[in-house]
């Protein structure tokens, strides 16, 4: 019986000797000892056999089978530790090579400029204030002045959804009435609503969505000076103070008077091109004297309250700030194209 163990162990002695790896252990494993092993085999002919012979060959069988999980399993715990040590190895930290620092994202160009703009009004005295992208038409249109059948719906050409009477927002404007609502008639109403709106527009100083930043003042005794005081405060903490700016007279059906701010081109420093065409100045903002009508739809009596309110495309100013003759490119996902933000060294954006 010694002979026959004897022989089994020296069988898979070679075998193990040439395994290289555990994968191929486990094969020798299966081939001796799994489910169709040639000893699992043997073991089970065992039935077949006469009492005497049964109990010869069961003691043979258990003997090898243990003989063959003794060897096998040395050989894994030996190949364990050298695959161990090859992959300490692997792992291991090389303390002399110079490290490297991670790269660190950036907020987008048009995040920097809103937080820069939040900032400056903040500081003012001004407070946030939001409103739904999806507006409804009264909000949009007719609390500010702009019933159905007026022209100036022609110059925003909009979104409309499948609700009626609901359409995506054109500007930031429907916030001044909500805001003057949530107010519930206190004085002063001072606010600042940055948001995305939506015009179907697309060029390249227009692109189908965008970000306004509306500004509301109401109190009594506004005047059309502390608008330009404002505006003027506004572009001197961005743009600093040697930028050349001006007002000229224009129209909005929610402000009365009204007036539209320019600011020198960036693409071409104010001499001219087609960015400004040709104009040398590019237009940041309209504004005006609130309303008397839009007064009232807020819930405020014109004959004792006034105000003034702004409408800031900040695509328009970030050109202004990082010399881009085109807005499309902040839109298009180009990662060379947003990465160079990172190399701006003009006023901080933060």
């Amino acid at each position: 019986m010694s002979d026959q163990i004897s022989e089994v162990g020296q069988i898979l002695a070679q075998q193990l000797a040439t395994a290289e790896d555990s994968a191929a252990v486990q094969e020798i494993r299966t081939e001796w000892v799994g489910r169709r092993g040639r000893i699992t085999l043997a073991l089970k002919e065992l039935g077949k056999l006469d009492p005497e012979t049964r109990r010869t060959q069961g003691q043979i069988l258990n003997a090898a089978r243990e003989q063959a999980m003794r060897l096998i399993n040395q050989k894994l715990e030996q190949l364990g530790r050298v695959e161990e040590d090859i992959q300490l190895e692997r792992e291991r930290l090389d303390m002399t090579i110079r490290g490297q620092a991670p790269r660190v994202g950036l907020l987008h160009p048009l995040t920097r400029v809103r937080r820069l703009l939040e900032d400056v009004f903040l500081r003012m005295g001004f407070s946030l204030a939001y409103g739904p992208e999806i507006e409804t038409t009264w909000y949009n249109f007719e609390a500010l002045n702009i019933p159905e059948d007026h022209p100036a719906r022609d110059m925003q050409d909009s979104f409309f959804v499948d609700v009626p009477h609901m359409v995506l927002r054109t500007h930031t404007s429907p916030v001044q009435i909500r805001g003057m609502e949530a107010a519930q008639g206190k004085l002063p109403v001072k606010i600042i609503a940055p948001g995305r709106v939506y015009r179907r527009d697309d060029d390249a100083t227009h692109t189908p969505m965008f970000h306004q930043i509306e500004g509301l003042v109401v109190d009594r005794g506004i005047t059309l000076g502390d608008l330009k005081g404002t505006l003027l405060a506004m572009t001197t903490a961005l743009l600093g103070d040697s930028i050349e700016t001006r007002f000229r007279p224009s129209y909005f059906p929610f402000t009365e008077p009204s007036v539209e701010m320019d600011v020198t081109c960036a693409a071409c420093g104010g001499k001219g091109c087609r960015t400004c065409k040709g104009t040398g100045w590019v237009e940041i903002l309209g504004s005006g004297l609130v309303h008397p009508s839009v007064l009232k739809n807020g819930g405020y009596d014109p004959q004792k309250v006034s105000g003034f309110a702004f409408g800031l495309g900040i695509e328009r100013l970030a050109m202004r700030i990082f010399g881009l003759d085109d807005m499309r490119p902040l839109y298009q996902n180009d990662v060379e194209f947003l990465t160079g933000f990172e190399r701006y060294t003009g006023r901080p954006i933060l």
